[in-house]
Parts: C-alpha cells; structure tokens; sequence
C-alpha cells in the first residue's frame, strides 16, 4: 500500500483536509480488510477492485465507483483489492459550499454521488478523473479544477461555522458551555449550525474528538498502551472503553488484535504532510 497527500491550493484549502491518492496492490486475487476511522466527509473515487463496505449493522454497500460517505461517528469496515483510490476530504465549510444539504441527513450514511441529487455538482468528476492509463498529475489536475470551478459559490453562515470548528479542535475545550463561548455563539445556534453543516450535534462532536486524539495517540506510537494514550478528559479507562465500543463497534482490545494494512500508513502519511493524523483532528484554518 502506497498513499500520497496534497495540498489543496490556498484558495480551495479551508474547505477540504487533503487530496489523496492510495494505492493497493493485493495480487490477482487478493483482498484487505481495515476500518475508516469516524471522519468529516469524504468523496472516494475508485479505479481496480471496487471496495464493498459496511457501516455497522447495515446492509453492506455495493461496490462503486464513487462513494459519497457522510460524516460519521462509527467505523467503516471495507474490503477491497488491487485498486487505486482518490479521496477527497471535506471539511463542514466544504460541505457547506460543496453540497448545502443539511449534513445530519447524509450522517453516518454511504452514497452513490451519481444518483443522488445533493451530489450533482461533484458527478462529473466521478465520470471523468480518469483517464485510459494511469496519471497522477493529471487526475490531481482535474480535481483541482473541478473545485474551482464551483468555488463561487458564498457559504451564508461561514464565519459561525470557521469559529465553531476552530472551537471543536482546541483540545482545551471540553464541553458544550465552553465551545460555545469560544466560538462566540448561543448555545442554541451552536446546536443549530453543527447538525446542519457538522452532521452531529455538538456533544456527540465534542465526544468524537476526544476519541480521536485517544486513538491516533495510540496509532502513531505503537510503544503506547492504551493508558498512555487515553486523552486527558476522560474520568477513567472504564470510560474510554464505552466509548471505544460507541464509535468503533468493538472494545480496544480487539481493535488493537486487527491488522490495519491501509489505515496504519495513511495515518503515519497524513500526519507527516498535513500535520493531523486523521480528518477530525485537522487544523480548519487552512494553514
């Protein structure tokens, strides 16, 4: 497995977390099996073996060339084999400008963008990003001008939604009362705007961050029990563990027992070129 990440241009950068590039060479025949992280959305466009993937108890998602996944606050499970995936990660301003549905209806959910009419404007970069061979520069080219292109758009509500999401990652902030007066908002627009443009209530995102400073912590350091990478805010391990089931579907004992072939490196890659090892944690200023 291969992964490269790239900057968006500046002017596209406080929409997106990164543009990526995984490569996945499992043989004639060969699958891998890993779990997505909870993350903001995300856009994946597939050439090889198309992946088929399960998001808890529901039905597995037919393999597809595009997939649209909503924000999530559960895992994904999903095999696939030899293939070449381009990612595209959005963040709420993204949504906001990209897709304008309300994010809470797409939550916790798996796409096709060619049907669905909230995805109209990203469909013919899911028909046209590749071409007859493989072209790296090229592809990244079109999905850079792909955006520009629709980047006229204003986004209504973006200064609320920069300081809400600024809020949301400051490890320092720990609850609803305080990401609200951080954010310079009423509680009520707080929860307002986060279902709208976030997907999840802002609770529920607030739990979701301190997970993943807990898992990346234990990801990136394999030295790490789970003791030592436990954030902070946690009352004691007991509660790390309910969570660990909430957001993953399993307890982190058996999570740490599963091979990660994808997940592993990308979030070793991610970190070194944007400075976050997952989505949720990435800096929202777009520096």
């Amino acid at each position: 497995m291969e992964v490269r990440f790239y900057q968006p241009p500046p002017a596209l950068r406080p929409f997106f977390t990164t543009f990526y590039i995984t490569e996945i060479d499992a043989g004639l025949d060969g699958r891998v099996v890993d779990h997505l992280h909870p993350e903001w959305a995300n856009l994946r466009i597939i050439e090889g073996v198309l992946p088929v993937s399960v998001i808890r108890q529901q039905s597995p998602f037919p393999a597809m060339a595009g997939i649209v996944t909503g924000p999530t606050s559960t895992a994904v499970r999903f095999t696939t084999g030899t293939s070449r995936i381009w990612g595209i990660g959005l963040l709420p301003l993204g949504w906001a400008k990209f897709v304008t549905a309300p994010a809470h209806l797409f939550a916790d959910q798996l796409y096709d963008p060619l049907v669905v009419p909230a995805f109209a404007p990203i469909r013919p970069l899911v028909e046209t990003l590749f071409g007859p061979a493989p072209d790296e520069a090229a592809e990244l080219a079109r999905i850079t001008r792909h955006f520009e292109s629709l980047a006229a758009r204003e986004v209504p509500e973006e200064a609320r939604i920069r300081s809400a999401h600024k809020a949301l990652v400051d490890p320092d902030v720990a609850s609803v009362a305080a990401m609200a007066e951080s954010a310079g908002l009423a509680s009520h627009t707080l929860e307002r705007l986060c279902r709208r443009h976030f997907g999840f209530p802002p609770s529920l995102l607030l739990r979701r961050q301190r997970f993943m400073r807990s898992l990346s912590q234990y990801m990136l350091d394999p030295s790490l029990t789970w003791i030592g990478a436990i954030d902070s805010h946690y009352h004691d391990q007991a509660q790390f563990v309910r969570e660990f089931h909430r957001f993953m579907g399993m307890s982190p004992r058996a999570y740490a027992a599963l091979p990660h072939p994808v997940l592993a490196g990308v979030m070793r890659a991610r970190m070194a070129a944007a400075g976050a090892p997952v989505q949720a944690l990435h800096d929202p200023s777009g520096d």
